[in-house]
């Protein structure tokens, strides 16, 4: 009786490859999304015994049109779906050799490289490198040989689609945790994404920094200048994400760097101030009232210094001797940039009441009048500056050069 019930299996499964290997694109495509529907799930033996000890002679089927159509687009997101289902099988290691052992993941690469690929075929290309990164070490190892590093980071920094951009991130992060070889690699790749013209792929690059710094363990240098260029944003996730990362590296070398820059991002020389950026200058385009954004940089670094500054008192009398009381004097007059004047004066505030010398300081920068309303009420003195105190915060000459004790 079994051996008749086996023969009838067999006999099902060679009618349908024998209909796959005849029929039309439509045929396949019927097939394809029958085989979707009914095997969702699955594991490896129940894949064998759904198709009769014969799974792989499907997968092959699958795998050699995959290599003929992928770019064309024929079919292209059913037959990513059904190899899926075999990759993300249990105990189905087998499946996922035979895939490889057929330059699997080069397509699947190329695959999400393709400019004219939709971004649902993207998203099942990524959904497939997902399932043979979790394989574990050396299928990490196989994904980042073949150059995957770049093209999932190229693929995040081009996606218009938050979702397939989600997908390569959580790639990214799984190609660097565990895999001692190419983890510095991933580090770097996501460092050259932190200028790219998507606000997405910039917060979500910022974002898995954070997760890769401590696998790493040494900060890169070249992260200061791209992620600082980030506090330019007028996008707030994008500028939160950085922050945090900041406050992250402080635990590292680049720390000082840091600091020195975001002191001297107060105070923009006169060519960036001058220098609009061309879109601005095109009389066919409508006259916009767009911040520069080297003055969204500027009050974003006094918003970090203040932020820094509260969370640890050793960083804020670093800052003090880099002269940043009297570039936050400087910021607080601009006139030009409402919120670089609130955000140093909150954060010169803080300082003024944690480190009497800093008070004493600006006390005599400012005059009597202008700190008292100062002190009254940092977050709103913008609203009732003049320009006569304006250029007195500018041209202010404060220079402390060493630290007394701190308030406690």
């Amino acid at each position: 009786m079994g051996s008749a019930k086996q023969q009838s299996a067999i006999s099902k499964i060679m009618g349908l490859l024998q209909e796959w290997d005849k029929g039309s694109k439509v045929v396949r495509q019927k097939i394809l999304q029958d085989f979707v529907a009914q095997n969702q799930h699955k594991t490896g033996p129940e894949l064998e015994q759904e198709f009769a000890q014969a799974a792989s002679l499907f997968l092959t089927r699958l795998t050699a049109w995959l290599r003929l159509t992928y770019m064309i687009g024929t079919c292209l997101n059913e037959q990513l779906r059904a190899i899926s289902i075999f990759l993300s099988a249990s105990s189905g290691h087998k499946y996922m050799a035979e895939f490889l052992e057929v330059g699997g993941v080069l397509t699947l690469l190329e695959i999400i490289g393709l400019k004219q690929a939709k971004e649902v075929d993207k998203l099942q290309a990524l959904n497939c490198l997902i399932c043979i990164a979790n394989a574990g070490r050396k299928y990490k190892e196989l994904v980042c040989e073949s150059y995957g590093i770049r093209a999932v980071a190229e693929c995040l920094a081009k996606s218009k689609s938050e979702e397939t951009q989600d997908a390569c991130r959580n790639i990214l992060l799984m190609l660097a945790q565990g895999n001692p070889k190419f983890e510095v690699q991933v580090y770097k790749g996501l460092i050259a994404l932190l200028p790219c013209s998507s606000p997405k792929a910039q917060q979500m690059a910022a974002q898995s920094l954070r997760v890769i710094q401590p696998v790493v363990k040494n900060a890169n240098p070249n992260i200061v200048e791209p992620l600082l260029n980030l506090l330019k944003t007028l996008h707030l996730e994008v500028q939160f994400e950085a922050i945090e990362l900041i406050k992250e590296l402080m635990e590292y070398e680049v720390s000082e760097t840091i600091l020195q820059k975001l002191v001297s991002l107060l105070r923009p020389s006169k060519e960036e101030i001058v220098k609009r950026p061309e879109i601005l200058e095109d009389p066919d385009v409508p006259k916009i009232n767009a911040p520069l954004p080297v003055f969204v940089q500027q009050a974003a670094a006094a918003k970090t210094i203040g932020i820094l500054s509260r969370e640890s008192n050793e960083i804020a009398e670093k800052l003090i001797q880099l002269r940043v009381t009297h570039n936050l004097l400087y910021s607080m007059g601009n006139m030009d940039y409402a919120d670089s004047q609130r955000q140093s004066s909150i954060s010169l505030e803080y300082l003024c009441r944690t480190f009497p010398i800093v008070d004493e300081h600006v006390k005599e920068a400012m005059g009597d009048n202008l700190y008292d309303l100062f002190m009254s009420n940092p977050e709103g003195l913008y609203m009732t500056m003049t320009h006569v105190q304006a250029d007195v915060l500018v041209s202010n000459k404060v220079n402390i050069p060493k630290l007394v004790d701190r308030v406690d």
